[in-house]
């Protein structure tokens, strides 16, 4: 069956919204490595199992496992896994202080166009007495709804990338991925944040920009570059918000790693502004040594432009690059209604 596009869904974002509060751990194993280890974890992972992230990655989710673990559902996740089928089990893990708890694990294969499974993605959520006494096929069905809307812009990522790069299951592969699951991980926070919200269809733009453009700055800023950002307030739709914020990662990113080679100083500038007839504009500048003339960007000769290109084409937007005397500014408009 063809996987769904983005958006198709229609209650993810009620079930996103639903766990503003929950402890929804999100965990990426990858089945092309020896022993499928973990590759990623995000912050609600530490939260519910006391342990880090650089303690979990490179080792196989069975160290949660221990003396009361059901052998049986050990077993039911071995098969699944093996068959690259989906797979829910309620199984008994224990976190870093020893400490056992129920949790409710939803994992589910993460492949390309081409079928090939590149990671396996794993939804677990600690079971309390709450959720216990609530119906077992509702929480369900909100659980599988987040793992498919991780699973599905995961999987777009990974054919744009792919394309690209044919080392998509090595590490340099991931590394390729990681920066982008960090700019899905902030969406998927942003919609989250406020259940007050969450009867909203609008994504809040300059908040959520916000976040990723100071994500990028601390990643990747260098001393002696200021970094100022200046977002309007807006709304957009969940695509619209997810490949935006896919590409202003792309661009600062850019910008901070190539415009400052042998200066001391500098700025970079975001402003983001809304069109006056609806979508939006991203302008990025910086003071440095600039794109070179002869270098057409984005371009598929690097694997950034590829993913700029792609996702403006996706957004039927434009983009555009000016060289100045001193830096570069790139302005990408989207049009209302992408």
């Amino acid at each position: 069956m063809k996987p769904r596009t983005l958006g198709s869904v229609l209650d993810d974002r009620d079930a996103l919204a639903g766990f503003s509060r929950a402890r929804v751990a999100i965990v990426l194993t990858n089945p092309n490595i020896k022993d499928n280890p973990i590759v990623y974890v995000n912050d609600a992972f530490e939260r519910v199992t006391g342990y880090s992230k650089t303690a979990a990655i490179g080792r196989n989710c069975r160290f949660l496992q221990g003396s009361g673990t059901d052998e049986a559902d050990v077993v039911k996740l071995r098969h699944a896994i093996e068959r690259e089928e989906d797979v829910t089990v309620d199984i008994l893990n224990y976190r870093a202080s020893g400490e056992p708890f129920l949790n409710r694990l939803i994992i589910a294969p993460v492949k390309s166009d081409d079928g090939k499974c590149h990671y396996f993605i794993g939804i677990q959520k600690a079971m309390s007495g709450r959720d216990l006494d609530q119906s077992t096929v509702s929480l369900e069905k909100k659980l599988s709804a987040v793992q498919r809307r991780v699973r599905q812009d995961l999987s777009m990522l990974i054919d744009i990338i792919r394309e690209k790069s044919n080392a998509m299951n090595t590490e340099e592969g991931f590394q390729a991925l990681a920066r982008r699951i960090e700019c899905l991980q902030l969406l998927y926070e942003e919609m989250r944040l406020s259940d007050r919200d969450a009867h909203k269809d609008g994504i809040p733009m300059a908040s959520y920009l916000t976040r990723v453009a100071n994500a990028i700055g601390h990643a990747d800023g260098k001393p002696g570059v200021a970094f100022t950002v200046d977002c309007a307030r807006f709304e957009g739709g969940l695509e619209t918000a997810l490949r935006v914020g896919l590409i202003l990662s792309e661009v600062l990113t850019n910008a901070f790693t190539h415009a400052f080679h042998g200066l001391d100083a500098g700025t970079v500038r975001l402003q983001v502004s809304e069109l006056t007839e609806g979508g939006c504009r991203l302008e990025v500048s910086d003071d440095g040594i600039g794109i070179p003339r002869q270098l057409d960007w984005p371009n598929d000769d690097t694997l950034g432009g590829r993913v700029v290109s792609e996702l403006v084409e996706g957004l039927e937007g434009t983009i555009n690059v000016n060289r100045g005397a001193a830096g570069t500014v790139v302005i990408i408009d989207v049009p209302a209604g992408a």
